[in-house]
């Protein structure tokens, strides 16, 4: 009896790629490294990018925490990697919500770029040398709570914007500093910038921050493959157990959670945290596990913040028992 073949797929190479992305600075530097990548790879296929504008984008003077909902940086984005407009897209790994759509897929997760923050200042050289009632700027709810927490005797200025608009503002509204995401002023060659970087005891990075996700279709095995070789598999364990946690808060930017996974070997460890609105409450704690329960530890690790008071935070912030 003639058995069926099933058709090659997995081992076929796209004959384009085309690469959705936000038009920001920031974001088409993050793009450029993946085509570059993908260029050097595959001399042979075309690699374009397409620039996408996104809710995000266009509400540029509302903060995230006010705007609310999920996805507002990848929404546009998606929709076009599932028209068939583009065949892959590139997002910051902290903008992604936790839940991706299903036709949708993480195919790789690459190596992760510096996760802390940074403090940027004309003026002093750290957080510490600022005086009492000393403004400092930020569009990040994890950071104003952290920065309330660690220093309650200052004011946190919200500040939205790309690199270059929020160093203006901060001339212009007389700030005593800023705070940025390592990662982004590295990749957009911005690394002198800063004046001190902030530990992980003093301010917590976001689910993902430093890393980059390249979102494909499920049912795109050329693409699917043609990438595989930009996974990081120490990136995406830990990310796994930091999005793992966010996924079972059911966070999102209207909620001040943080979370910091890293692989030492076999193990693997996670600290996270929940604050209420004010910084005046932040709960955090750590776990440590195995590599392959990552995503596991994540959600156990939340499940003890929760148990120790961030369920109250959270029902209070969604409005709604939790």
């Amino acid at each position: 009896m003639q058995t069926r073949r099933k058709p090659k797929t997995e081992n076929r190479k796209p004959s384009f790629i085309r690469i959705g992305t936000r038009g920001s600075a920031l974001a088409l530097a993050q793009a450029g490294l993946i085509q570059k990548a993908l260029q050097d790879r595959y001399p042979d296929i075309p690699v374009e990018l397409v620039i996408i504008k996104t809710t995000g984008d266009k509400l540029k003077d509302v903060p995230l925490a006010q705007v609310g909902g999920k996805g507002l940086f990848i929404k546009e984005i998606e929709e076009a990697l599932l028209a068939g407009e583009v065949n892959l897209a590139v997002h910051s790994l902290k903008d992604m919500p936790a839940e991706i759509p299903a036709d949708l897929m993480l195919g790789a997760v690459p190596v992760r770029e510096d996760c802390r923050d940074a403090f940027l200042s004309h003026r002093y050289n750290s957080l510490s040398e600022i005086p009492p009632g000393g403004r400092v700027g930020t569009g990040s709810l994890r950071r104003r709570v952290q920065l309330l927490h660690l220093r309650p005797d200052i004011e946190v200025v919200p500040l939205r914007g790309n690199v270059d608009t929020r160093l203006r503002k901060m001339a212009e509204q007389g700030l005593d500093g800023l705070i940025l995401a390592a990662a982004g002023l590295k990749r957009l060659g911005l690394g002198h910038l800063p004046k001190a970087y902030l530990s992980e005891t003093e301010m917590l990075p976001a689910v993902g921050q430093g890393a980059l996700a390249l979102e494909v279709r499920v049912d795109d095995g050329a693409m699917r493959e043609a990438i595989a070789f930009m996974d990081d598999p120490p990136t995406r364990i830990a990310t796994t157990a930091e999005r793992a946690f966010l996924r079972r808060l059911e966070g999102g930017c209207m909620v001040p959670v943080a979370a910091r996974g890293q692989v030492e070997g076999d193990r693997l460890t996670c600290t996270a945290l929940i604050s209420d609105l004010e910084g005046k409450i932040l709960i955090k704690d750590t776990l440590q596990g195995s590599l392959d329960e990552a995503a596991s530890l994540g959600t156990r690790l939340a499940d003890i913040l929760l148990n120790r008071g961030g369920r109250e935070i959270l029902s209070q912030i969604y409005g709604r028992p939790f």
